[in-house]
């Protein structure tokens, strides 16, 4: 069976590739490998983290719209339709995402 994997794109700048390592419930559990234009966006991320890890719901979801707002993408690799819709957590190397 190939590995599943998607690449997480924002326009054309690849922002990392997530390896599928698990499903959990609606959750796609991923490794993820950060490309250069993650720096741009590793804020976004450790805000939505840092907003659901106090129990901040209102910042966690103007964290998780700004990610949403950023115009993400994630790219089957070896072809398929890309997700456009998706709510995405990435932390490290970790990341998991439900559409």
């Amino acid at each position: 069976m190939d590995e599943k994997s998607w690449q997480l794109r924002q326009g054309d700048r690849l922002v990392g590739t997530l390896t599928l390592e698990e499903i959990d419930m609606f959750w796609s559990d991923c490794h993820f490998e950060p490309a250069p234009a993650w720096e741009d966006l590793r804020p976004l991320f450790a805000a939505s983290r840092a907003a659901w890890g106090r129990g901040d719901e209102q910042a966690a979801l103007a964290a998780d719209e700004a990610i949403f707002a950023a115009g993400l993408i994630l790219v089957p690799n070896g072809g398929g339709d890309p997700i456009t819709e998706f709510l995405i957590r990435i932390d490290e190397e970790t990341a998991r995402f439900r559409h």
